[in-house]
């Protein structure tokens, strides 16, 4: 179960990447935070974003055009 949960379904570039990085500011060590997104660029983006921070990606799942994604703080 995710801490925070960020939606960004129907969101383009760069507002998924943006509001990951909000979530992420707001989290404690220990939290997970989930996003859920349409667009297939930041599904890409957000992951590389993640590496850059040096924060644990825990998992990318995608089922039809809905991907999510959740992240170790």
């Amino acid at each position: 179960m995710a801490d925070i949960k960020v939606d960004v379904r129907g969101e383009t570039c760069p507002v998924p990447l943006v509001e990951t990085r909000k979530a992420l500011r707001k989290a404690s060590p220990g939290d997970t935070v989930e996003v859920v997104g349409t667009h297939p660029a930041s599904k890409k983006e957000i992951p590389m974003a993640l590496k850059a921070l040096g924060l644990k990606l825990e998992d990318i799942q995608e089922e039809e055009d809905v991907w999510k994604i959740r992240i170790g703080v």
